[in-house]
């Protein structure tokens, strides 16, 4: 297994990141897994993809 995080700031695109790698995986034939962690849903808090 292999674990990969992005961290980021509201509006840098750490979620959507994460997204694109997972899908990324999953067209190999991997099972991804991603989920996002919000303190905040304003622009410039910190989010975790």
């Amino acid at each position: 297994m292999i674990e990969i995080k992005f961290r980021g700031r509201g509006g840098q695109g750490a979620v959507v990141a994460s997204e694109i790698l997972g899908r990324a995986f999953f067209l190999e034939g991997k099972y991804p897994q991603s989920f996002s962690l919000f303190g905040s849903e304003r622009r410039g808090a910190p989010v975790f993809g």
